[in-house]
């Protein structure tokens, strides 16, 4: 297909599994993240095929001159993201800010610096990693639901911005993921509640009619079927992964 596809977040977790399929289907692919090291081993496993960019995503003059630096995109995936839990009258500032940076922020002006020349092109998919977070609150993830939301209601508008063209914009929401990120959440119920990292698995497991931690495959697909051809008719939706816990 030949397409040129960014995926930021394209280190680990869904977005390392985002880029190797992208690559499986001939891309050319821009993987951007802040480990380096993780960055060298992605385009190392699809030699050709995948750039990695080293960028701190919650620096915003580095994502615009960055974005600004491509060429025609064809696919932006706003993967990136992290996660944080506390009480809301425990969440510090610092901590909403750093999620709304990254979450959403971020997001914003990736899109933003590729939305213009999609529409001159009359062509182009702009697909976000978002959360089911993103669709209900979650108790002690007041910051972390709230830029999810933002990433949700970006898409939303940008869609409505680019009906009638040959541009899409969507939202992909999973459920918890067999990733890092939360494995780390994890550790963190661990630790602030005595109980054992098995006991937190159960319980984020527990959360979704599934009864398991979806794998990272399973939001990857979903991100490279938005960008197909055959879903040209979805735009400004939201695609939940959870296996019929949230119904819209």
């Amino acid at each position: 297909m030949g397409r040129y596809v960014v995926v930021t977040g394209g280190s680990r977790g869904i977005g390392r599994e985002i880029v190797a399929r992208f690559a499986a289907l001939g891309d050319d692919v821009i993987a951007i993240a802040r480990d380096a090291a993780a960055l060298r081993e992605v385009a190392a496993e699809h030699p050709g095929s995948v750039r990695g960019i080293e960028c701190d995503l919650a620096e915003p003059d580095r994502v615009v001159a960055l974005m600004r630096g491509f060429d025609e995109v064809d696919v932006l995936v706003n993967n990136a993201g992290v996660a944080d839990s506390a009480p809301l009258h425990r969440t510090s500032l610092e901590c909403w800010q750093r999620l709304l940076a990254i979450n959403a922020t971020a997001a914003f002006l990736c899109t933003r610096e590729v939305i213009v020349g999609m529409r001159e092109r009359d062509r182009g998919r702009i697909i976000t990693v978002a959360s089911t977070a993103g669709r209900v609150g979650a108790a002690y993830a007041s910051a972390y639901a709230a830029s999810k939301h933002a990433a949700v209601g970006l898409m939303r508008s940008a869609a409505a911005e680019l009906r009638g063209t040959g541009v899409t914009a969507n939202a992909v929401c999973p459920a918890y993921a067999d990733t890092e990120m939360t494995a780390a959440s994890i550790e963190r119920i661990a630790q602030r509640t005595g109980r054992s990292r098995d006991d937190g698995a159960v319980a984020l497991a527990s959360t979704s009619p599934l009864g398991r931690l979806l794998a990272p495959g399973e939001v990857a697909a979903a991100v490279t079927w938005l960008a197909s051809p055959e879903a040209s008719s979805i735009n400004g939706q939201t695609l939940i992964l959870d296996g019929g816990g949230i119904q819209t």
